[in-house]
């Protein structure tokens, strides 16, 4: 009987035989027992592909004519776009080896490119705290503003991801996938609580009034928005993997796996879209931010990129 090792290599997962011969099956075939949830994420997978790739090249389109008139956070929206735009190439490889192939060769280039994917929650916790200090401490940012401190920490961020993605991708370090537990538990807490203290900054930021400004209340909306779908991608992950020893075997590998994969991949998607659907409210919402800071700080502050999403 053929034995196989299965780990959580990110968004998939990946088959090793111990005994390689030629029985070796695809992963579709091990599942064939329940294979609508991985239909499900392919289909997720290649609307990543179709909407995501189109979707990110037009933000770094856009980051790149407005050069002049640029948002701190810029730098960080640019870097997930292109990490984004990688990952979003990925599925008919990935459609092949879940259903045609049984070579384990094409699983170490996956297995980079989930690594790289893995990691993305790295930016977006940047974006975060760039929009909580410019919220919440006005004052240090102005100060910190143009120094060059985000482009020393998006460099590191890429030495970290891709230090991480090449582990993944050798995958001869023993329980490495709580790496990527702890990672996002980290990420997600940490972006929960960046954008519920900026909502309670908005909420409070006009005292002695009993309605708030219609231009804060369409900036706390799109706050929450935001919120809302940063919980929508990374909370079944968070929720989840954590408690994988709670499953069996084939219930997490054939199901759970890829409910929690295939939320959070399609933030790919939804990311740009989102940033895409702000230009047009990009101008009042830094009204909002400056009238906060005005009342809070008497310091004017550019945070043009409040209502960018930072969803995966």
């Amino acid at each position: 009987m053929q034995t196989a090792v299965y780990t959580n290599d990110s968004l998939l997962l990946t088959q090793r035989p111990l005994n390689i011969s030629t029985a070796a099956v695809t992963v579709y075939a091990m599942c064939q027992h329940m294979p609508s949830v991985i239909l499900f994420y392919l289909g997720l997978q290649f609307i990543n592909m179709f909407l995501g790739i189109p979707t990110n090249l037009m933000v770094l389109w856009l980051i790149s004519k407005n050069k002049g008139d640029s948002s701190t956070s810029d730098i960080f929206i640019v870097h997930l776009a292109v990490l984004d735009t990688f990952f979003c190439l990925t599925p008919p490889l990935e459609l092949a080896n879940l259903v045609y192939l049984t070579s384990s060769s094409t699983w170490y280039v996956l297995r980079f490119f989930y690594g790289i994917k893995d990691s993305s929650p790295l930016f977006l916790s940047c974006i975060c705290l760039d929009r909580y200090m410019a919220v919440l401490h006005p004052i240090t940012f102005t100060k910190l503003k143009d120094r060059r401190h985000r482009p020393v920490c998006a460099g590191i961020m890429w030495l970290i991801i891709l230090a991480y993605a090449v582990l993944k991708c050798i995958d001869s370090i023993p329980s490495f996938n709580k790496v990527f537990t702890v990672m996002i538990l980290v990420c997600f807490s940490f972006m929960v609580f960046c954008n519920i203290s900026i909502l309670w900054a908005l909420r409070l930021s006009g005292p002695g009034r009993d309605e708030m400004h219609p231009v804060k209340k369409r900036a706390f909306k799109m706050v929450l928005i935001i919120l809302a779908i940063i919980v929508f991608n990374y909370f079944p992950p968070v929720a989840l993997f954590p408690f994988q020893a709670y499953f069996s075997p084939d219930v997490f590998t054939c199901y759970i796996h890829y409910i929690a994969f295939g939320f959070m991949d399609i933030s790919s998607s939804i990311q740009p879209l989102l940033y895409l659907s702000k230009e047009q409210l990009e101008c009042q919402t830094c009204c909002c931010i400056c009238c906060i800071t005005k009342e809070t700080e008497n310091t004017n502050i550019n945070v043009s990129s409040t209502v960018y999403t930072i969803t995966g």
